[in-house]
């Protein structure tokens, strides 16, 4: 259903028109991109289900930054203005949904893909754009529906602060992350006491800085290693004491150690 291929600037408009304008509550596209394709800031009335099949994809939006590695997809609610940078070659699979189809908070959020949701969006794309009622195609399309509220959400979002001061410190870290970045620090550089800017920071972005900064870290280290770089090499990059700190960090937020979450993914 749809098209494939990594669009022009002509092909993305007219593939934001063939959205807005196709018929059934869901609708199912396949996407392939190469490296250093950006797809630029747009925004549809249905809702996204953007599904990283292999590769990685970053989403940038207004409020924050999500990474999607293989066997995640980041959900983007309707009317939500984003853009996509695909890193490496990027097979994409993407699930739009009409905003009364299925009940989820208007917010962006990555979450985890079952093996029963990734066998129904790899069958769904393959569906020919008419549905008809009771058919196998039409099964599968309420199943998707029915298993999007279940898929378990993962902390790959990296929320962006609004006060602009502290907005440009954030944008600053991302250039050149580091895990030994600290309240203290932070704080006299904006002229704030520890305990103003503690309130601040959690105020404008919903985490701590520590748990920001390790999002941050995670966002410039997860690109690296699946373009084959060594853990030892981004591990020492971004400043950490050893590639045990490293892991113990990667685990700790994804659940495996480097070399396992990129040879499972």
């Amino acid at each position: 259903m749809g098209y494939d291929g990594p669009p022009s600037s002509e092909q993305h408009l007219r593939r934001i028109a063939w959205i807005e304008q196709v018929d059934g509550a869901i609708v199912p596209l396949a996407s392939d991109y190469a490296d250093a394709i950006v797809v630029p800031p747009h925004r549809h009335s249905r809702s996204q289900l953007l599904y990283a099949v292999t590769g990685i994809i970053t989403v940038i939006t207004e409020t924050g930054r999500w990474m999607v590695p293989p066997d995640h997809a980041l959900w983007v609610p309707a009317g939500m203005e984003h853009s996509v940078r695909p890193h490496g070659r990027v097979s994409m699979r993407s699930i739009y949904v009409s905003p009364d189809a299925v009940t989820l908070p208007a917010i962006c959020r990555v979450v985890a893909v079952t093996e029963l949701m990734h066998g129904l969006i790899v069958e769904a794309v393959k569906l020919p754009r008419r549905v008809p009622p009771g058919s196998r195609a039409a099964l599968i399309m309420a199943l998707v529906a029915e298993e999007l509220p279940l898929l378990p959400e993962r902390p790959l979002g990296l929320p962006l602060p609004a006060e602009p001061r502290l907005a440009a410190l954030c944008q600053s870290f991302l250039s050149n992350p580091s895990p030994h970045a600290t309240i203290d620090h932070w704080a006299e550089r904006l002229a704030m006491s520890r305990r103003t800017f503690t309130r601040v920071f959690r105020r404008e972005t919903g985490l701590g800085l520590a748990a920001w900064r390790q999002q941050a870290c995670l966002f410039a280290a997860l690109p690296r290693l699946a373009a084959g770089e060594a853990v030892t090499t981004v591990a020492l990059d971004l400043g950490y004491d050893s590639v045990a700190a490293f892991t113990t960090m990667f685990k700790r937020a994804l659940g495996r150690p480097p070399s396992r979450y990129l040879r499972d993914g």
